[in-house]
């Protein structure tokens, strides 16, 4: 696990040098401060840096960047491949001989056997960049789900990328600038979906993609991004629920003993809920002594997962540690906003951060539970999007609002929780089709209150896309027939890649931890996609097959208790301890964010949030995050 770097210039001009590589590094050093490399070409147009996180193969032969035998080659990777020793051994019966121990070098000799296919072998999480001078291309890859980073900028006269945009920002090459239709777009989802990044002409390699750039010799050059990897939810297998169970406990088991490979000690993040205590279960059944797991909590029990963590700890018998987050730690926001550089509203990511510190203390690795929502459809909102579908023919009658005004006053009046939700299923019904609808309940701001939020000025100068209509844009018909695998696709190419993952590497990152993921391996993931929707939803439990097939290892009060999720008690914070810190930041007068917030419309959400007559929550954390972000990277520069 390690950060990358590098630089190619495409024109005739100044050699690079050692110490413009070195800058890069220097700024995402936490990514790796075990080793740092370097390595400029003779031509001096190409340069390659690494800094080193050191998990397998300890030694100074795991020194990247790593070339080939007759220097012609150059790697720097970042990640980890878990089907690296069998590759290993299929290409020394074809005659490659190795120096190392490490996965790197296997998949230096892999692109010199399969050329461009090697990627389709590769079974783990990586960002890579191979440089081969013989063909005067380089080629940047990423992994199929976006677990590890991957941003370049590329103009006519260079290229320049990293693991992270901190290192590209070094260059005087590039000048800073915000690219506001990415931040348009942030305000409804929480994050930048790729390619963009929220810095105009820096983007993010997607996932299960690869760049390769070609020099020519009249000093230009030739870029082709492809898509290697597309996850297809087209085909179902033909099994019965039995034969389900037993093969997806063999498959997940699988995934997590492979990733107990290592030659550092590891443990599990441990939140209490089902993905992440299966990880803890089956680690625990593979491991010769007792596994060690991370912990966070809050006082506010509403939030606090702990009591089922600990539930789980003493199940499995593990050395089990705890971290209670305080809203005295807020400020540590601003920390956070530096390290996830784009715009980022997810407020888990303050307790992910706290509990990836948590487990640096006693281990280089730790296991999660990333994806197993996706995988399983374990989100509420597949529910309600499953039942739209359905009751589709309610949609006509929702979008009378007089249906909904005289269902609104009998629910409150009377207390009624099922005429509540029945006006919220009726709200939904009214927001157009059940894909426009699910669109819609996953954002923070919709576009009508996107429009109030901006002020005049900003509003006439932009014409963007409905992030709604730029969302259902990835939905690709043709990989899945069912209507909810269309939606579980959406979400696994945008929310969990943009999201989850840039969440999960983060945190774990800037505290030079590795994080790895069994319910992202892809051979996993490629086979939920063969479940069919009506093993996933049944008789309305949300993971109904996956949590079958872990009935014999985890109790059925973790395995059927309520979703928590990994939220904060962000809305209590905002009542006491952390009131006047948001005010100060988004009220001053000298807030960044004047530049295209209505400021009247900023202390009316405070305001409203305050009196408690509505819930802004998300909107003032991700109001706050951007804030602090335009700050952080742009100060007086806007």
């Amino acid at each position: 696990m390690c950060g990358i770097t590098g630089k190619i210039n495409f024109l005739n001009g100044p050699a690079l040098n050692a110490d413009e590589i070195s800058k890069m590094n220097r700024a995402i050093k936490y990514r790796g401060p075990d080793d740092e490399g370097i390595f400029i070409d003779p031509s001096g147009r190409v340069g390659l840096g690494h800094c080193r996180l050191s998990i397998i193969d300890l030694s100074p032969a795991g020194h990247q960047p790593m070339r080939n035998e007759d220097k012609s080659c150059w790697i720097v990777f970042n990640g980890e491949i878990y089907n690296f020793k069998e590759i290993k051994k299929q290409l020394e019966k074809s005659g490659h001989i190795f120096r190392s121990q490490t996965d790197t070098e296997v998949i230096l000799h892999l692109y010199e056997d399969r050329g461009e296919n090697f990627l389709e072998h590769l079974r783990g999480m990586f960002a890579l960049a191979i440089w081969d001078n013989k063909k005067q291309q380089i080629i940047l890859a990423r992994d199929r789900l976006g677990q590890k980073p991957l941003k370049y900028y590329l103009d006519s006269n260079t290229l320049i990328f990293a693991s992270e945009l901190k290192a590209i920002l070094q260059n005087p090459a590039y000048h800073r600038s915000v690219d506001w239709k990415a931040v348009h777009h942030y305000f409804s989802l929480q994050y930048v979906p790729s390619p963009a990044t929220g810095f105009l002409n820096i983007k993010k390699l997607p996932a299960g993609h690869y760049l390769k750039i070609k020099l020519l010799k009249n000093g230009s050059y030739q870029a082709d991004t492809k898509q290697y990897w597309r996850l297809d939810f087209s085909v179902k297998e033909n099994l019965n629920e039995r034969q389900w169970l037993e093969k997806i406990l063999a498959k997940l088991e699988e995934a997590v003993k492979i990733r107990m490979m290592a030659d550092v000690p590891l443990g599990v993040m441990l939140s209490g809920g089902v993905d992440s205590s299966a990880v803890a279960a089956l680690m625990a059944r593979n491991a010769s002594l007792p596994i060690k797991t991370f912990s966070i909590g809050f006082k506010e029990q509403k939030y606090n997962e702990l009591p089922y963590a600990r539930i789980v700890a003493k199940l499995l018998n593990t050395q089990h540690q705890e971290f209670i987050v305080n809203p005295e730690l807020v400020p540590t926001l601003e920390k956070l906003v530096w390290h996830y550089e784009e715009p980022y509203a997810d407020s888990s990511a303050l307790p992910s951060f706290y509990v990836a510190q948590l487990a640096k203390q006693q281990v280089a690795v730790a296991l999660n539970g990333d994806g197993g929502d996706e995988n399983f459809a374990g989100y509420g909102r597949y529910n309600l999007f499953k039942q739209s579908i359905k009751w589709q023919w309610l949609a006509s009658l929702a979008r009378k609002s007089g249906g909904l005004k005289l269902l609104e006053p009998i629910g409150e009046q009377f207390n009624n929780d099922f005429l509540k939700k029945a006006v919220k299923f009726a709200g939904w019904l009214a927001q157009g089709t059940p894909e426009q609808s699910y669109a819609r309940s996953i954002f923070y701001f919709t576009e009508e209150e996107k429009r109030l939020l901006y002020n005049e000025e900003f509003r006439q100068q932009t014409n963007f896309p409905s992030s709604v209509d730029f969302l259902l844009s990835k939905i690709n018909p043709s990989m899945a027939s069912e209507r909810l695998d269309r939606i579980i696709a959406l979400d696994i190419q945008t929310y969990l890649a943009d999201d989850l993952l840039v969440k999960m590497d983060i945190a774990t990152m800037a505290n030079s931890l590795e994080g790895r993921s069994p319910f992202l391996d892809h051979e996993l993931i490629e086979l939920t996609a063969h479940i069919p929707p009506s093993l996933k939803i049944k008789n309305g439990i949300n993971k109904y097959i996956l949590k079958k097939s872990l009935e014999k290892i985890l109790p059925k009060q973790i395995l059927y208790r309520k979703k928590m999720g990994f939220g904060i008690p962000w809305e209590q914070w905002l009542q006491k301890e952390a009131k006047a810190y948001v005010e100060q930041i988004l009220l001053s007068q000298q807030a960044a964010s004047r530049i295209i917030f209505n400021q009247q419309a900023v202390h009316h959400l405070l305001k409203e949030q305050q009196a408690g007559r509505q819930n802004h929550c998300r909107k003032i954390w991700a109001l706050l995050t951007f804030e602090l972000w335009l700050q952080k990277f742009f100060g007086k520069n806007l």
